[in-house]
């Protein structure tokens, strides 16, 4: 009896073994899409000092992080704004839930010509993003800036005929791949491009932008995600809370000059 009990005992002490890795951490894979590392690898050495093995694993599209979170391949992501995860999670169905934000990377209004997006002149032409989610965020930026207005409650979808009710000054809109606008900006008086395309193209966001969003702008901040069943994980809000710490914060901002806005709200100011 007593060998059987002690095998038993050394079987218990291996499962809970196995589940905290060789190394007895605890290990959490988060998925991101593409290869800026930067404030992930930071909160994962702040993690490590409390025995929390962080697992950064890259994506090169927006898709598959979260289908991968959904098949249980990862543990959380981290790489998406509020409506892009609302109108992703509705499409597929999938039982996921935002845990806590992390940061808003700006959309900006920019110009060749201008010093500012009220110095358009009537018939002006501004280039917008020709894809869904990215053309409803650049309309609403506008409207935010004054020059149009958009039907009440406006989702961020439809048309732009549809979207936009008062455009008083006649403004030109040219429907524009994202990619493409910086180059475009020669070409028309204002251009309204996303962060990533922004910096991609040598502009900095801030510094160049002459109108942007700001963290109101509570649709497009950026959220970490997990499974539903997974959301009340200790270890996974540890992290969520590692990563909205005043120092991560004062490390996004050094690190990307303002171009990120770290963003602390809670879940239910952003829908959930």
């Amino acid at each position: 009896m007593k060998k059987v009990i002690l095998f038993t005992s050394f079987l218990l002490i291996g499962i809970v073994l196995s589940g905290c890795g060789d190394s007895g951490k605890e290990e959490v894979s988060i998925g991101i899409s593409g290869t800026d590392t930067v404030v992930w690898d930071y909160v994962a050495e702040k993690a490590a000092e409390e025995d929390i093995e962080i697992e950064i694993v890259t994506f090169n599209d927006y898709v598959q992080p979260n289908t991968a979170l959904a098949d249980g391949e990862i543990d959380l992501n981290s790489f998406q704004t509020v409506a892009y995860f609302d109108e992703f999670i509705e499409e597929r169905n999938l039982d996921l839930v935002p845990i806590a934000t992390t940061n808003l990377a700006p959309m900006g209004i920019y110009s060749d010509s201008l010093t500012a997006a009220t110095d358009i002149p009537d018939g002006g032409t501004i280039a917008l993003p020709n894809d869904v989610s990215n053309q409803g965020r650049a309309l609403m930026l506008l409207e935010d800036a004054g020059l149009i207005t958009l039907v009440e409650d406006y989702n961020g979808l439809g048309s732009i005929e549809n979207a936009v009710v008062e455009n008083p000054n006649d403004y030109q809109f040219e429907e524009v791949a994202p990619a493409q606008i910086p180059r475009a900006l020669g070409d028309v008086d204002l251009g309204v491009i996303n962060n990533g395309i922004a910096k991609d193209a040598n502009l900095h966001p801030i510094k160049d932008s002459i109108f942007r969003e700001d963290d109101t702008a509570v649709d497009y901040v950026n959220i970490i995600a997990s499974n539903a069943e997974d959301a009340n994980n200790e270890t996974y809000n540890r992290i969520a809370d590692l990563y909205q710490e005043a120092d991560t914060a004062e490390f996004i901002e050094e690190e990307y000059d303002g171009a990120l806005i770290p963003t602390v709200l809670e879940l239910s100011e952003i829908g959930w």
